[in-house]
């Protein structure tokens, strides 16, 4: 027979102690797999007979149906919208809003517990997939160019959804919610817009955009990684990809977003790749996250005239379809108001010309 050796004395808990970890971890995977197996269940357990070819299409095969060819686009009746498969709640017709996307466009969820996050890799841009708790029905994506007091767009499938008016609340069990449609809510102004910008360090650059008439609200982020809910630590290791930025809700009718691109230009230097000053690192680099077209060929027109006149073909902007926003933590926010209570301090950034 084969005698295990006796451990060292400095290892000896290690041998008495390893069956207790093995049983340990023996239990957590066991504990993982059952529930796993019981959302599966769960899952399977719904009834999908009164799915039409088109709803099982989107829901269980992660489909996409026609934009402006679809039920609920352009439909504003008063009432709630259910998952088509557990009648799970997801979204309420105060919350809906008129978008050009072609699909039914809410800046934010009715109960939000219902609704799972996850990140989606189908295409070359990576997107945020939404589903539903309890069935797993696929929904649809969730973006970040959506109007106040959110600045979310949950692009949904109307073939994934399935309203309820308010007179039928009662008639469907759905009661409890009656009262949602009574209570007043702030309107939500879709004139109001966004705009998403990195230009190094984000505090200078916050402070900045806060002090020019028509803008809103600054808050500071990170935005274009590769990591979900990234910390300060992660960001300046370098590890998550993202840059420090600052997402502006501004109304264009007092300050334009060409005007905004115009004094971002001009508060860094757009010529030096991945730094600012004594920042460096791809967190710090100079970026525009255009929401859309328009946004896109105004910040292209601007990059061409001022490599024209100003910088001679120089500038390193990245320009990037937005991606998703993470606001960063609280001691970020207004980082010079706080610091230097209404005081006049250094500022890491600048206004050139001024």
């Amino acid at each position: 027979s084969v005698m295990m050796p006796r451990p060292n004395s400095g290892s000896v808990w290690l041998y008495h102690l390893w069956p207790i970890v093995y049983f340990i971890f023996s239990m957590a995977h066991d504990i993982i797999t059952i529930v796993k197996n019981w959302r599966v269940k769960m899952k399977d357990d719904y009834d999908k007979s009164h799915l039409t070819p088109l709803q099982c299409f989107i829901t269980q095969e992660n489909g996409t149906e026609k934009p402006y060819d679809n039920e609920f686009w352009n439909f504003f009746d008063e009432g709630i919208y259910v998952d088509i498969v557990s009648n799970e709640v997801l979204f309420s017709s105060k919350h809906k809003y008129e978008s050009t996307c072609g699909w039914p466009s809410f800046y934010q969820a009715l109960e939000p517990n219902n609704i799972i996050r996850k990140k989606d890799t189908s295409l070359p841009r990576e997107r945020v997939e939404v589903r539903s708790k309890n069935a797993d029905s696929h929904l649809g994506h969730v973006f970040t160019d959506g109007p106040v007091p959110t600045g979310i767009r949950y692009c949904i499938n109307s073939a994934a959804l399935r309203f309820i008016p308010v007179e039928k609340l009662e008639e469907e069990g759905f009661s409890e919610y009656s009262e949602h449609f009574n209570k007043k809510e702030k309107t939500v102004e879709i004139g109001e817009q966004i705009a998403i910008l990195g230009a190094g360090c984000f505090w200078g650059v916050e402070a900045i955009f806060q002090a020019q008439d028509g803008v809103l609200d600054v808050i500071s982020g990170y935005s274009g990684g590769n990591m979900v809910n990234p910390t300060y630590e992660q960001v300046c290791q370098g590890d998550s990809g993202h840059a420090e930025v600052v997402k502006i809700k501004f109304n264009p009718n007092i300050i334009s977003y060409e005007n905004l691109l115009k004094l971002f230009f001009k508060m860094h230097d757009p010529t030096t790749l991945n730094r600012q000053g004594y920042d460096v690192g791809t967190q710090y680099r100079s970026v525009i996250y255009y929401q859309d077209d328009r946004q896109k060929e105004c910040a292209q027109k601007i990059i061409e005239e001022l490599n024209r006149t100003d910088f001679d073909g120089k500038i390193v902007t990245q320009l990037a379809e937005a991606e998703e926003f993470y606001p960063a933590e609280d001691y970020h926010q207004d980082y010079y108001q706080k610091k230097y209570q209404g005081k006049k301090g250094p500022i890491c950034h600048f206004i050139r010309g001024v």
